[in-house]
């Protein structure tokens, strides 16, 4: 007999400052940052979970969150007048002193009263910074069926490049036995010494036992995070917590020559700029085009695109751009980028907005939303020091701020 479908509350985390980040952190979160020409990096986990059938979602935000909260209302208002069905950015609501959160545990117990509320069997607890498909559907099943108090979502990564993240050593049957932060000998998976499971950060907790855990952290000092204090609680409780392995997880429509299991951390510069160009080419590691469980986002109200002319490579061009006699080789481009004559735009992500005057030529650079690139200008690593103020990053790619060339 088939059980029936538990209650599911969702949290998502997106109070992230994003430092590593910046200069696109400067006057926004994270999770708002543009992502692939039209998107925000808090889409993806949005969609997973819409597209799974989740619809009961609580955002919980912080860090210079007005972008993110208009984003949200321009985007992912659903529902109408159903009860059930809604995305809601919830800020610090201050209930249990004059403070923040102080922790992504702390963000959801200071909002406990949300989970009272609804009542949910299940909880899901997600991050908000990261890009990548799931069926959170097939998570939950495997929670249920393990019969867990928790269960945390992992991911296969190599021995070798597993010291610097949070790793689940797990018994044959998949329960996690300990969590290590950063260990300097990482636990290999049972039956392949080649793999260690790294935490995503992503959680399906029943409802009391997360709300217990919430109560019994909060009494205690400490960090207040679900990586560093609640998962070791639970374990130190002896309650059943199990790893799902996010390879298993099938997403429909993902071609056979993606990469199985994409998951980007698109924590840094470099990070986010590869993640980008992860999305080009005939065969992209992680390919947009999916009709069967697209990535959704806010529509663009503009005109289409208008090119006169142009020389266009692996590259993805946004909405209402304006090229004209420009040449585009492996770049982003966002909605409503104007390309004038003879400009050249190669290896570079270029934010809504941005005009670029003629014969300017971009290379190997980041440019956010609202900026002018003057005529004749060259952006790149050996050129930086004409634009002062403008970011370099370690890795070589230039950073131009929001609106920055309007300021100077």
């Amino acid at each position: 007999m088939r059980r029936p479908a538990p209650s599911v509350l969702s949290f998502v985390m997106a109070g992230g400052r994003g430092e590593r980040l910046h200069p696109l952190t400067l006057e926004r979160g994270k999770p708002a940052v543009p992502f692939g020409s039209k998107y925000r990096i808090i889409d993806f986990v949005l969609s997973s979970l819409v597209n799974s059938g989740y619809l009961a979602v609580y955002v919980l935000v912080q860090y210079k969150a007005q972008s993110l909260i208009d984003h949200l209302r321009r985007s992912w208002t659903i529902g109408g007048g159903i009860h059930e069905h809604f995305i809601t950015a919830v800020p610090p609501q201050q209930r249990e002193g004059e403070f923040w959160f102080k922790g992504t545990a702390d963000a959801v117990h200071q909002n406990r009263n949300l989970v009272t509320d609804h009542a949910p069997d299940l909880v899901l607890v997600f991050g908000a910074d990261h890009v990548y498909r799931m069926d959170v559907r097939q998570m939950v099943e495997f929670h249920l069926a393990r019969g867990a108090d928790a269960t945390i979502s992992a991911l296969p990564v190599p021995v070798g490049e597993a010291g610097g993240l949070g790793i689940l050593a797990v018994d044959g049957e998949g329960r996690v036995v300990r969590f290590d932060e950063k260990p300097a000998r990482p636990e290999p998976m049972p039956g392949d010494s080649s793999r260690a499971l790294a935490s995503m950060g992503n959680y399906v907790f029943n409802a009391q036992v997360l709300v217990d855990a919430l109560a019994s952290d909060a009494g205690r000092s400490g960090a207040h995070d679900f990586g560093r204090t609640i998962i070791p609680a639970l374990l130190a409780e002896r309650r059943t917590l199990c790893a799902y392995d996010f390879l298993q997880n099938e997403v429909p429509g993902v071609k056979p020559t993606e990469e199985r299991g994409y998951w980007r951390d698109v924590g840094t510069i470099e990070a986010y700029w590869n993640a980008q160009m992860d999305l080009l080419g005939a065969s992209p590691r992680f390919d947009l085009l999916n009709a069967q469980w697209p990535v959704r986002t806010a529509p663009y109200l503009g005109p289409g695109g208008q090119i006169v002319s142009a020389e266009i490579r692996d590259s993805i061009i946004g909405e209402g751009v304006y090229i004209q006699d420009a040449r585009v080789q492996r770049s982003i481009i966002g909605r409503g980028v104007v390309l004038e004559e003879g400009v050249e735009v190669e290896d570079s992500i270029l934010m809504d907005h941005t005009i670029v005057g003629e014969g300017a030529r971009i290379e190997r650079a980041i440019v956010d939303r609202f900026n002018q690139i003057p005529p004749g200008a060259v952006v790149s690593a050996r050129e930086i020091a004409r634009f002062p103020g403008a970011h370099l990053d370690p890795s070589g790619i230039v950073v131009f701020p929001r609106g920055f060339t309007r300021r100077v």
